[in-house]
């Protein structure tokens, strides 16, 4: 499952709209993030496996 911000970085909303996202989705407390920062740091894109992938 990946997660991009509608602009360049993400927000916090948008952060909090993946982790539902995510939950809903079955993913539990202990899987691994993925995240690509920019050279700024700040989240551009998460990602978090599900089952399935």
């Amino acid at each position: 499952m990946k997660f991009s911000g509608a602009s360049k970085n993400l927000t916090f909303d948008e952060l909090e709209k993946f982790v539902h996202a995510a939950r809903r989705a079955g993913v539990v407390g202990k899987q691994p993030v993925t995240a690509v920062v920019s050279t700024t740091g700040k989240l551009k894109q998460l990602q978090v496996l599900l089952d399935e992938e």
